[in-house]
């Protein structure tokens, strides 16, 4: 029997990792240095699936990952999880006590962001270095300890690495958690022991406007609101074909059915429309999948 891969973030000690080992706990999961290097390899058949991060509380879309999505490698979304994030700064064991004193902090641009009021009162002059995970940026720090630098990364790059955590919880919110999703090549019924009649699903679709006219906008949301599918999210995101032209991720609150969202995908298009159905997916909370107390483990 084949062994299945999952693809995600690395390299080990990654939130997407994390993510990943909670969506799918079987299996051999791979890590990889881009999140589009993640799409590539299912699309290379070099793996079956990627978990991938899609949204953060804080930041909002991760755009690589959407833009990609929707431009290079369109495949199909499988499911979801939202997990809590917590930013820590991370040091190697000589710099720990004089954290304050750090030239440099590495990590990932949306983890920068995330942490950006405490970059700004706490290491003002400390230069910061981009890289493609927080848990990379962990694996640097630990492999050039003569550099007085920092990572802002979780607990589990810390002990994968081998790092102390010199100053805990250092994102700006409190209440900063992002949502990961598995992508699939082609279209599935995502198969999971807590999937019940009770799980909230989600039905993604990209629509395109025909052309810009009053109203549009307005026509495309009256089409979900009279057959009263509640839109949980509605994201505009540019064509890259010129300025000012752009299309709409909408994310439905229901899982993919005979009736509905095929009528509103034929609505749609008789107004003119494009219409793309992205996924039809479970949405999961970490708490769900790993119980209340393993919160704490992606932390």
């Amino acid at each position: 029997m084949d062994v299945t891969k999952t693809a995600y973030l690395g390299p080990r000690g990654s939130f997407t990792e994390a993510a990943a080992a909670a969506l799918v706990s079987s299996g051999e999961r791979v890590p990889f240095k881009t999140i589009p290097d993640t799409m590539d390899a299912v699309a290379q058949n070099e793996v079956d699936q990627a978990v991938v991060p899609m949204e953060n509380a804080i930041e909002g879309t991760v755009n690589i990952t959407l833009d990609y999505f929707i431009h290079h490698q369109r495949m199909n979304m499988a499911a979801e999880i939202e997990a809590p994030i917590e930013q820590h700064l991370l040091t190697c064991e000589r710099y720990t006590k004089d954290w304050k004193d750090i030239h440099k902090v590495y990590s990932h641009p949306q983890a920068v962001a995330q942490c950006h009021q405490f970059l700004r009162d706490f290491l003002p002059e400390a230069e910061i270095a981009y890289t493609n995970s927080t848990a990379s940026a962990a694996e640097y720090v630990a492999a050039h300890p003569e550099e007085n630098a920092a990572a802002i990364a979780n607990s589990i790059a810390a002990s994968s690495y081998g790092l102390d955590i010199a100053e805990r919880t250092i994102n700006d919110y409190a209440h900063n958690r992002t949502r990961f999703v598995l992508m699939t090549k082609d279209r599935i019924d995502f198969d999971h022991p807590l999937v019940t009649e009770n799980t909230m699903y989600k039905t993604t679709m990209m629509i395109s406007l025909s052309s810009d006219f009053a109203g549009a906008l307005h026509q495309v949301l009256a089409a979900f609101a009279w057959r009263r599918i509640n839109l949980v999210r509605i994201e505009s995101r540019p064509t890259k074909t010129g300025l000012g032209n752009y299309f709409f991720i909408v994310d439905a609150g229901m899982k993919m059915d005979d009736v509905l969202i095929p009528s509103v995908t034929e609505e749609l298009r008789t107004l003119g429309c494009g219409v793309h159905i992205l996924g039809s997916y479970p949405c999961f909370s970490w708490e769900e999948l790993n119980g209340k107390k393993a919160a704490e483990a992606v932390k």
